[in-house]
């Protein structure tokens, strides 16, 4: 269940080597987009890794621990 949090919370994650990732039309994201965020759209034909699984080189944070595979 996705937990809300505030801009301190955020930055705190983000300085311990948290990725921030939107999920926008790729349009929307080259229009405007947060600091730092990288862009993997929902709507992108490349089917979505297995649960559990993350792809490789990419980052992944689960319960505010950064992690990278």
């Amino acid at each position: 269940m996705p937990t809300s949090i505030n801009l301190a919370q955020l930055e705190g994650l983000l300085a311990r080597g948290a990725q921030l990732v939107e999920v926008l039309p790729s349009a929307e994201y080259a229009e405007e987009h947060l600091p730092s965020a990288v862009n993997l759209p929902l709507s992108s034909s490349t089917p979505p890794p297995p649960p559990g699984s993350t792809p490789a080189g990419r980052w992944s944070c689960t319960a505010g621990t950064p992690y990278e595979t």
